[in-house]
């Protein structure tokens, strides 16, 4: 497979990706029909759709450059084999929520998979109303099954130090400390976005905030150190397709070795800007904020269920069969999940990461009071996340919360 002029990085566009596909990875026979569209809309890689136009035969090709598209930053080009590499992971321990890799080029850090355009962008659809009951079921599964499958507790140990060693992720982890569990506490780059309106109300409630400094130290310093399970590091409901029939997660390249709680918690505050969205623009929609709402009660609760389940079907070493030790462990995992649920929803709140539900707000009316209730949400979820219990509090606190 391949060409000499593929042994040596040069960036895509939509006439090369084409001759990519056809001369490389020699997906297509016939090369007079053949389409290319970009399609990414992300700041970190370039993608691309090449098809052809009287069969439908299609593959997507996701490349990575050296510099961050929009303000030129060097990045590491070894996120791209990262992502190739957990993909190839998670294919293996949950082959029905991954889309199959066809390929991956070393030299051109170019990644080749199926193309999941019958699936749609989780968050898009949210936004527009839809109901997906099976989303809480697949989601959790998806979790319980690729993530404690990478856990000391059932990796020999080598390989574990293997993999750890593979998925340091610096660059974009890097990414994560400042902008998700530094900034939105303390801007001391000044890349915080905050409406003026909401100005005092933040310095308030989080710049000033010490007691929720102190547990947002703990979450800091339990991301950077605890090298727990292979995560895919930026598990929010953009990188998460969905139909009638079930879900692909796509775009792990923030993956690395860190604690389970953060992808976990990655999903709930992401179905919470769901529910505020939802509740500051249409209220009168009672059907979709009540499944919402019990959405998030389920993707807690199941998570909290399978990891028990998955824990007692895999883990064989003697010592960490102790009952009382499980329990522990996945307490702890459900606080972080709470925690950093709460950290995800004030970043993407104060920081400088939005997301389309804050985005897409232009009236001030109601954009002041869907922030202040979104960071009212974060920030009792991380001083409260040793003491919260299950999903139906939780719940309790974002329903309670959607007021100021």
């Amino acid at each position: 497979m391949g060409s000499e002029k593929y042994e040596k990085h040069f960036l895509l566009n939509t006439e090369t990706a084409k001759e990519y596909a056809t001369e490389y990875l020699k997906y297509f026979d016939d090369k007079t029909s053949i389409e290319c569209v970009e399609i990414g809309d992300g700041n970190i890689n370039y993608v691309f759709k090449v098809y052809d136009k009287k069969t439908g035969k299609s593959v997507i090709i996701k490349q990575a450059d050296k510099l961050l598209r929009s303000s030129g930053r060097p990045l590491d080009l070894h996120r791209n084999k990262i992502e190739a590499e957990i993909l190839k992971i998670q294919k293996s321990l949950a082959p029905k929520y991954i889309p199959e890799i066809y390929n991956y080029n070393e030299k051109m850090y170019a990644l080749a998979m199926e193309d999941i355009s019958e699936y749609k962008n989780l968050r898009k659809e949210l936004m527009a109303g839809k109901i997906f009951e099976k989303f809480a079921d697949d989601i959790t599964t998806f979790m319980a099954d690729t993530l404690l499958p990478t856990t000391d507790l059932v990796l020999d140990r080598a390989k574990k130090k293997e993999y750890v060693k593979l998925f340091i992720n610096i660059d974009l982890c890097d990414i994560t400390e400042d902008l998700v569990l530094t900034e939105p506490y303390y801007n001391y780059k000044n890349r915080n976005i905050i409406i003026n309106e909401n100005q005092k109300f933040v310095e308030d409630n989080i710049y000033n905030d010490s007691e929720l400094h102190y547990y947002v130290d703990i979450l800091r310093n339990n991301f950077m150190n605890n090298a727990e399970a292979l995560l895919h590091g930026d598990l929010h409901s953009g990188s998460i397709f969905i139909n009638d029939v079930g879900i692909k997660v796509i775009d792990p390249e923030f993956a690395f070795y860190g604690p389970m709680g953060y992808d976990i918690g990655n999903v709930i505050g992401n179905l919470v800007f769901s529910y505020a969205y939802k509740y500051f623009t249409d209220c009168n929609d009672k059907k979709f904020l009540d499944y919402i709402l019990r959405t998030i009660r389920d993707v807690i609760d199941k998570t909290y269920v399978k990891l028990n389940k998955k824990y007692d079907e895999i883990v064989e070493f003697k010592l960490y069969k102790n009952e009382k030790y499980k329990c522990k462990y996945i307490r702890d995992i459900m606080a972080d999940s709470f925690g950093y649920a709460g950290t995800e929803i004030i970043r993407r709140t104060v920081g400088d990461s939005k997301v389309a539900e804050l985005n897409s707000i232009t009236d001030i009316n109601i954009k002041v009071p869907l922030e202040r209730s979104l960071i009212l949400v974060g920030k009792y979820l991380i001083k409260n996340m040793l003491t919260l219990s299950d999903g139906t509090s939780v719940a309790s606190v974002i329903k309670e919360n959607m007021y100021y």
